[in-house]
């Protein structure tokens, strides 16, 4: 048996190794390494216009977001992309190149494109696998490659690509060939698959995207079905989440939807604890409020950074669930140095004390270790053997534990 000593060290040097291995994964762009561009090797961040806004989307909207991402301190935090969700297509032209609905965008798309750049963001467009999009617009079924070629001509920079009217085709196919497409273009852009993990793309798509959907829709309250039938609360996109950190890492993440935080669907407490666990699920950070309108509690929520640094680990590996007892969880991450994230999260309607023990963290019962709350923005006492807290009604406490 080792003494506490030895387990220490032994912590120590796996959390090495762990380093070591994610080091290798983001320095070289191979697809056995599940980064088919060598891009996106932390979680992608940024704003999509979908949640707020679905169909209503115009060029003067997006540029004013661009422009509340740098003036709100977003940018600065951390968010990249700007992303036009569904709706802002026209027609082909004659030779069969999408084109923007010129009445919503009239200076165009790279016009658009050069407005983000010049901010320093990143610009996200939307299509679709199969003929038309979700909203009916024309999609890139047959098209692959010539639409690559436009969004590259534009200056894009993230494609989220949707899995609506696509009848019988096969999804790992159909994504393989976008993957293709995106690669071919000449210019490096993000490719996130929206395809609701029906087909359970964690299993195939490391080497054709960077992030895949898990989930159907969020929608913007705590747990249930929306009325609408498939859109699903912040519980069920929690629970669906569960079994799948082995299939995230750098280049390759699992996608449980864009956030909610600030659409005023649920509190704030719940908010906290929907961008809490995103982050421990090392899942993209795409926020779907208004920025240009977000108050004080909502700029808190998306930009502490210290919840940011947990969701933007270069490790890259996403926190498991290590106990339940009812309404009351723990889940955990190994972060790089040895530290470990973790939550302690009360889905309940009653305040619950919860604990994290060292033994769930894979730590000697002997050692001594710092404690830090990320939302109090507050060092604890050091702790060894456990750290215990008092979680509110459907609240987190989150906490960085480092030897």
């Amino acid at each position: 048996m080792f003494n506490d000593a030895a387990r220490k060290i032994l912590s120590i040097l796996f959390a090495g190794v762990l380093v070591s291995v994610a080091a290798a994964a983001r320095d070289h762009a191979d697809p056995l390494l599940g980064t088919p561009n060598g891009l996106a090797l932390t979680p992608p961040m940024g704003w999509n216009s979908w949640n707020k806004f679905a169909c209503n989307v115009n060029e003067k909207l997006i540029r004013s977001a661009a422009d509340a991402m740098v003036s709100s301190g977003m940018k600065d935090a951390g968010y990249t992309y700007v992303v036009i969700d569904d709706c802002w297509q026209g027609a082909r032209d004659a030779s069969g190149n999408i084109q923007p609905d010129a009445s919503k965008f009239p200076s165009g798309m790279k016009a658009l494109g050069d407005y983000i750049h010049s901010k320093g963001l990143k610009f996200g467009i939307y299509s679709d696998a199969g003929t038309k999009t979700c909203g009916g617009f024309p999609a890139s079924r047959g098209h692959e490659f010539q639409d690559a070629k436009q969004y590259a001509a534009w200056g894009v920079d993230y494609l989220k690509y949707d899995w609506c009217n696509t009848d019988t085709q096969d999804a790992q196919s159909s994504y393989l060939t976008m993957s293709q497409a995106l690669q071919a273009s000449g210019r490096p852009i993000v490719f996130s698959l929206c395809e609701w993990g029906n087909s359970k793309p964690w299993l195939w798509a490391r080497n054709i995207g960077n992030l895949w959907r898990t989930t159907g829709d969020i929608f913007d309250g705590w747990d249930g079905m929306h009325p609408n039938g498939y859109s699903m609360g912040l519980l069920k996109i929690v629970d669906m989440q569960a079994e799948l950190a082995p299939y995230a890492g750098p280049g390759h993440w699992n996608d449980p939807d864009m956030l909610e935080v600030g659409n005023g669907g649920m509190t704030d407490s719940e908010y906290r604890a929907h961008f809490s666990l995103w982050a421990m699920f090392a899942a993209p950070l795409i926020a779907g409020n208004d920025l240009a309108a977000m108050n004080a509690a909502t700029k808190a929520i998306l930009m502490n950074k210290e919840v940011i640094a947990v969701d933007q680990d270069p490790l890259g590996i996403a926190a498991s669930r290590v106990w339940k007892d009812g309404d009351a969880e723990v889940w955990t991450r190994p972060l790089k140095g040895g530290g470990r994230a973790v939550l302690l999260f009360n889905r309940g309607n009653d305040a619950r004390k919860i604990a994290v023990t060292w033994e769930q963290l894979q730590y000697p019962a002997g050692l001594s270790a710092a404690v830090r709350d990320l939302w109090q923005h507050k060092t604890l006492a050091p702790a060894k053997g456990q750290v215990s807290a008092e979680v509110g009604r459907h609240a987190v406490v989150m906490l960085t534990i480092k030897p």
